[in-house]
């Protein structure tokens, strides 16, 4: 009854229909390009990088045994965003081919068995950071997905996931709140990355004692900061930009005209000329190193952030054409990246790129 209620409350508001400018952004070849990558790891053990607190020798398993729904494309959270990759590619293309054996991989994994032992482990002695906060936030934004899928199929799945998803809510509340500063990285810990994520799972869900946290904990870590030193950036295994992040973070919390102001003191000197080079791309030197190749996704996730910064300010912001400008050429060259010619990339990428051209952030 709990999601019958949220999935009738959702659809009155339009929340259930995908954007209308998903179709523009993504063409078939591509979705089924995406979901092949996803389809080729979600069942793939080995290679593998756990990351697991042992409290015993009976701790001592394989990962289709400690994560049984989650064991797959090398770790545990490329695992769970490759499942939202499929669940987002056959919820957009219901009637192509790969929609089918998405469903498939989503059915296997997503059992009430697999998806409670995983609960299970969450709640574990000594994993209270366990893929905290980038995992976490993944997961949710996972059960946002299925939240929002009108089909019948989706609705079980997001029962089942119930367990895991208020497991990973519980982590994220609990430890919100003592977290005194922000993390400003370019990897899996960053802050503002995660804390977009989990804002949209808390608003799609009526969860509004999480908003309120995550709303209150970015304005104490992020509304008084100036002069972002885009200058830094890239660090050498950056996938997330710690500035954009920020900035894409922000917009969610304002209205335009006052994004558009505090925008001003962040990133001073944003171009009104529609110029591109303030923001060069990303450059890999060697696809074949997972951590090198992580500067792939980095220009795959600035594009998505600058397009979610463009649609924060007002329509007739200057601002606008380099940044819009800036994502497009962020955009070309992330997605050409995409081939998984190698498994250090190809495991996680597709997640990046179907991020991207579903426009999943914006609104």
């Amino acid at each position: 009854m709990r999601f019958a209620a949220i999935y009738a409350c959702l659809s009155l508001i339009g929340l259930m229909a995908l954007p209308t400018w998903a179709d523009e952004s993504l063409n078939t070849p591509a979705a089924s390009r995406f979901a092949s990558l996803a389809l080729e790891c979600v069942h793939r053990e080995y290679p593998n990088k756990i990351s697991h607190v042992m409290g015993s020798d009976q701790d001592v398993q394989p990962p289709r045994e400690l994560t049984p729904a989650f064991f797959g494309c090398f770790d545990w959270h490329s695992a769970v965003h490759g499942h939202w990759l499929l669940a987002r590619l056959a919820r957009t293309y219901p009637q192509e081919d790969f929609s089918l054996q998405a469903r498939s991989a989503l059915e296997k994994s997503l059992s009430p068995d697999r998806i409670n032992a995983e609960a299970e482990y969450l709640r574990g002695e000594g994993r209270g950071s366990f893929e905290r906060p980038y995992g976490l936030a993944w997961l949710l934004q996972l059960a946002s997905e299925l939240r929002q899928w009108d089909d019948v199929q989706a609705i079980k799945w997001s029962q089942n996931l119930a367990p895991l998803e208020q497991a990973a809510r519980e982590r994220l509340f609990t430890w919100l709140p003592k977290l005194a500063y922000p993390i400003r990285v370019g990897e899996h810990s960053q802050t503002a990355f995660a804390f977009g994520l989990i804002l949209d799972w808390a608003r799609i869900a009526g969860d509004k004692e999480m908003a309120a946290l995550v709303e209150s904990k970015a304005r104490e870590f992020y509304s008084g900061d100036r002069n972002c030193p885009l200058s830094y950036e890239p660090s050498g295994q950056d996938f997330l930009s710690p500035c954009l992040a920020e900035a894409d973070l922000m917009r969610r919390l304002m209205p335009p005209e006052t994004f558009a102001g505090w925008l001003t003191g962040f990133l001073p000197l944003l171009p009104t000329d529609g110029s591109v080079d303030w923001l060069p791309v990303g450059r890999v030197t060697d696809r074949s190193d997972g951590k090198l190749a992580h500067l792939d996704g980095l220009n795959i996730s600035r594009a998505w952030m600058l397009e979610g910064v463009a649609q924060g300010l007002p329509v007739d912001d200057t601002r606008r054409r380099s940044v819009k400008a800036t994502a497009d050429v962020h955009r070309t060259a992330g997605l050409s990246a995409v081939t998984g010619e190698f498994y250090a990339g190809g495991h996680w990428l597709g997640s990046f790129a179907t991020y991207l051209t579903t426009g999943r952030g914006l609104h």
